[in-house]
């Protein structure tokens, strides 16, 4: 099976696609990607060593793994530092940047299934592999594989005795970070009872560690190592949360923290354990970073994330930059330009002064800032952003098709029969940014857009009322089964 990287790296079922032998291929193919970039900006001689970080989730074997990338990288000349347990995706994403390495390789599924591994690559400033460098390791891959070249391999004691392996603490350097980007003392003035579910995934007591010492009482729940996650996804979603919203009815916090399985995602729940999703704590942050800090910037969220953050962008008279599905994207604009905060419907959500990561680590945290100065709950809160920019009832569904369908073909073919209206509201604009989104003239939203790996068509949108959710929710299906 031909190995491919999407919009954050390569996924695979573990013992299926995702094996030693593939992962060594993709890892020398890495490898020869990165060498020819250094070749190329003239970063490389003959008596440099670059740098690479290595990290690791939970999942099942994850920590083999990054040994086996850390031989290979080894064995083609790079200085690997490999962290010495399992982390959060972004405190490997910091330390790629923080510790001037060329690059970053974290062994992580995210929030896929137990039985997914994969590999995300991170370039030297800390953000997603830019696609073009991603084409560039397949092209690489599939050069090596023609010519029958097999991977350089270095046996891991003997790279640590020579210095080209070594272990290092990824989360000292990268607290001593957040502790520049979130107010603690503001946090421990009004200390908070927080429920945190790190859903057995690498974010398990990252967050309760660097809230010690500010007067929070942090219970944590899935905070230790399950490599099957309890037999769910570890996204945290509201139908995955049923932990966390126990453990609030039990009395156990008013504020309730999830993150995914390598803690890039962030979800929350609030005192009368209602899920809080992230088109909400994007608004929030952004309403906060502005309101209450005095920060200023362009606001960046992808196609499929909420239009609350137009509302506020257009009170505060700051851009807005609307980008296809993928942080990648955001990342782009964020190391370009003077971007505030930039996030997705998924739970990928940062903001300025971090790196240009998803990060659950920072947004929870910064969710706990904001609760802790308002003088309320996190449903007062939420409740406050939706008699200013809402109301926003939000959905996603996945409508399976019968066969795949060409993005390109079915953009221009919704395009082209676009409604004149959708649940008695006008059509006002039809964007095609990724796949077809109908802006309605109240501002309520449909996007329609074909999964890029399955015959799926994803349907998303944000209505202005329920009734309006649900008419766009079945003009999505009668779409989709006029493609069947």
């Amino acid at each position: 099976m031909p190995i491919h990287f999407g919009t954050d790296g390569w996924r695979a079922v573990i013992s299926d696609t995702f094996t030693y032998s593939n992962l060594r291929l993709v890892t020398q193919a890495i490898a020869d990607a990165l060498q020819a970039d250094l070749r190329n900006t003239g970063s490389l001689t003959e008596t440099t060593k670059p740098r690479a970080v290595v990290g690791f989730d939970t999942r099942f074997l994850s920590d083999r793994y990054a040994q086996e990338v850390a031989r290979v990288l080894a064995a083609n000349g790079f200085v690997v530092l490999l962290a010495q347990s399992d982390c959060p995706t972004p405190a490997i994403s910091y330390a790629v940047k923080d510790m001037g390495a060329a690059a970053g390789v974290m062994i992580t599924a995210s929030h896929n299934a137990p039985r997914y591994n994969g590999v995300k690559l991170k370039s030297a400033d800390g953000a997603s592999a830019p696609r073009e460098q991603c084409r560039r390791v397949e092209v690489y891959l599939s050069d090596n594989e023609s010519r029958s070249r097999g991977p350089n391999q270095m046996d891991y004691d003997v790279a640590r005795a020579q210095g080209l392996i070594e272990r290092f603490n990824p989360i000292r350097a990268y607290t001593e970070h957040l502790h520049r980007l979130i107010d603690f003392n503001a946090i421990a003035e009004s200390p908070l009872h927080i429920v945190v579910d790190s859903m057995y995934g690498s974010g398990r007591g990252v967050i309760k560690g660097i809230l010690q010492g500010t007067g929070c009482e942090v219970h944590e729940i899935r905070g230790e190592l399950n490599p099957g996650f309890g037999g769910v996804h570890p996204e945290p979603i509201d139908k995955y949360l049923g932990a966390l919203a126990g453990a609030i009815a039990q009395g156990k916090g008013v504020l309730g923290l999830a993150t995914d399985g390598d803690a890039d995602r962030i979800g929350a729940m609030d005192e009368r354990s209602t899920f809080v999703d992230p088109h909400k704590i994007m608004a929030l942050t952004f309403k906060h970073l502005v309101e209450k800090r005095g920060m200023s910037g362009a606001a960046v969220r992808t196609v499929s994330t909420t239009r609350m953050i137009d509302r506020l962008a257009k009170k505060y008279g700051l851009a807005v930059h609307e980008t296809p599905v993928g942080f990648n994207h955001i990342a782009d604009l964020m190391l370009t330009e003077d971007v505030l905060i930039g996030g997705e419907e998924s739970g990928g959500i940062s903001f300025k002064g971090h790196i240009p990561e998803g990060d659950g680590v920072l947004m929870a945290l910064i969710l706990v800032e904001i609760v802790a100065t308002s003088g309320g709950s996190l449903y007062e809160l939420v409740e406050q952003l939706l008699s200013e920019v809402g109301p926003a009832h939000y959905a996603r569904t996945d409508l399976r098709l019968k066969r795949p369908i060409e993005k390109d073909t079915m953009t221009e073919r919704l395009v082209s029969d676009a409604p004149a209206q959708i649940g008695g509201e006008g059509v006002a604009e039809v964007l095609t940014n990724d796949g077809c989104k109908y802006i309605l003239n109240d501002d309520s939203w449909l996007l329609i857009r074909p999964s890029g790996t399955e015959p799926v068509l994803r349907v998303y949108a944000e209505g202005r009322s329920p009734e309006m959710l649900k008419a766009m929710l079945t003009y999505g299906e009668e779409v989709a089964k006029s493609m069947a």
